[in-house]
């Protein structure tokens, strides 16, 4: 073990107290628990000490570092209080992992299923994948987005920055937008980006609409990457007009459809890289490419003529992928014109990277237990998820001072290379040394509850699934309106 667990005489609180250290963020993290904080700081310290995954709230109050009883700890889940903007900004004063020397941020929508519970508010139609190939479902849940910050390289690690829940009333790319622009914000208060610093990097899949995040997000120093569907449609820039042409001008060049060669015309570039996983990977990439916008969706209510969102198109091939022989090309758009053939290399492996953010998913729901809870109310569950969120940070500023507890059938593991399972599995031996801000319980018993025989008189509510807010007006209402 390192030497701070054996030290005995010195606290780790005592020791390492700067800002960014595991034990700064602990008494940090205390600070945002505004109302029942013993309670939620000790359910948070069994999520980190629990033998194997976690599987059920009332097991984690069978742990030693858990000293209250299991009615305090659903009273603190259900009544407890978190300060989410003071943990925000706590998180994003922590040290980040970068790469290539700047920030790349990965967006993703994880859900919470929850398809039998019917008095549980606020629940949408989460798309779900299937195993086999085109076996996708929308089960009822709660779907969150999550903002992180990747490493370089090949890692499970992310740097967890926001979270929010998606409602019924939401527009997903709006709130998205929203999300974005407040953690560049606080990124950029804490000193993380400074002006002469290359713009952030912001990585989305398929079910963004990555041109309007561009749009929106035009005044800030960030980059948007995200993948297409392979239908898509798209517009080259408009040719040069001949001289003495009469008429309107156009606003759009001809058509790239991406699932049709014949539309494409020559790339500006074309590299090949040289891969260990994906073999040969060669990306082309078409430069002013933009989507043709219409009045509708969200565009609906934009006033005078719709904006041309120019970015750079990118083809991505490569040899195989792990269990396909055949792969079909990756399909990107980032918010870059003009682009090198050194943004475009860039682009495309900063996307690769944000499958990392899948791995901390994993280890939220597998691990964690963070979809494990049959909670009844949208609060709590929100209260939750901040709570593994800060587990996970603290694991990751736990890896310098663990050692590798691994099983005798597993390879052994550098210490810079330790995955956030195995940090977990040391971080009961560096506990007591780390900062415990939380009181001793106070002696009590439990309440007598509803008498027996008698019935409940307060039946839980039931609420529907999905989107409950219908428009003012209809599309073909509005359009009337307007002409």
């Amino acid at each position: 073990m390192c030497s701070v667990a054996h030290s005995g005489t010195a606290r780790l609180g005592d020791t390492l107290s700067g800002p960014g250290d595991l034990a700064w963020f602990r008494r940090e993290f205390y600070a945002c628990l505004t109302a029942r904080a013993d309670a939620l700081f000790e359910l948070t310290d069994a999520v980190l000490c629990a033998d194997g995954p976690v599987t059920s709230l009332v097991a984690l109050t069978l742990t030693s570092e858990h000293r209250r009883g299991h009615g305090a700890m659903y009273d603190g889940l259900n009544a407890g209080r978190v300060e989410p903007a003071r943990l925000r900004r706590t998180l994003a004063s922590l040290p980040l992992p970068t790469v290539g020397g700047r920030l790349v941020l990965a967006v993703d929508v994880s859900p919470w299923l929850r398809p039998d519970a019917a008095t549980c508010g606020d629940r949408l139609f989460c798309h779900v994948y299937g195993r086999a190939k085109g076996n996708a479902q929308l089960i009822p849940g709660w779907p969150y987005s999550f903002v992180a910050a990747l490493e370089t390289g090949r890692t499970s690690w992310t740097a967890v920055l926001d979270a929010v829940r998606l409602g019924p009333a939401d527009d997903a790319t709006a709130i998205t937008a929203t999300q974005l622009r407040d953690v560049v914000d606080r990124l950029i208060t804490a000193g993380h980006w400074q002006p002469g610093d290359p713009d952030i990097v912001i990585v989305a899949d398929s079910g963004y609409d990555t041109t309007r995040l561009a749009h929106v997000l035009a005044d800030l120093p960030v980059q948007l990457v995200g993948r297409l569907r392979s239908d898509r449609v798209l517009r080259l820039p408009k040719p040069v007009r001949p001289a003495g042409m009469t008429g309107r001008p156009p606003r759009h060049g001809p058509e790239i459809a991406l699932d049709r060669p014949a539309t494409w015309p020559v790339p500006q570039h074309t590299t090949s890289t040289d891969t260990t996983r994906y073999g040969t990977a060669v990306a082309t990439s078409w430069d002013r490419v933009h989507p043709r916008l219409t009045h509708r969706g969200c565009w609906l209510d934009h006033k005078g003529d719709l904006p041309i969102i120019e970015g750079t198109l990118i083809r991505l091939q490569v040899d195989h992928l792990p269990g396909d022989r055949h792969p079909k090309p990756v399909w990107l758009w980032t918010s870059i014109t003009d682009a090198t053939a050194a943004d475009v290399d860039r682009c495309w492996q900063a996307f690769l990277r944000r499958f990392d953010l899948e791995h901390t998913f994993r280890l939220f729901k597998q691990t964690l237990g963070w979809t494990r809870p049959k909670i009844r109310t949208s609060a709590a569950a929100d209260r939750w998820t901040w709570l593994i969120i800060t587990a996970h940070t603290q694991l990751r500023l736990a890896r310098p001072l663990v050692a590798d507890l691994r099983r005798p059938w597993e390879r052994p593991a550098a210490p810079n290379r330790l995955t956030p399972a195995r940090v977990r599995r040391g971080f009961r031996n560096i506990r007591p040394n780390t900062p415990l801000p939380a009181r001793a319980p106070k002696p009590g018993r439990p309440g007598p509850g509803r008498p027996p025989g008698t019935r409940n008189r307060h039946p839980a509510t039931s609420y529907d699934v999905g989107k409950t807010v219908k428009r003012n007006k209809t599309i073909t209402a509005q359009r009337q309106h307007k002409g």
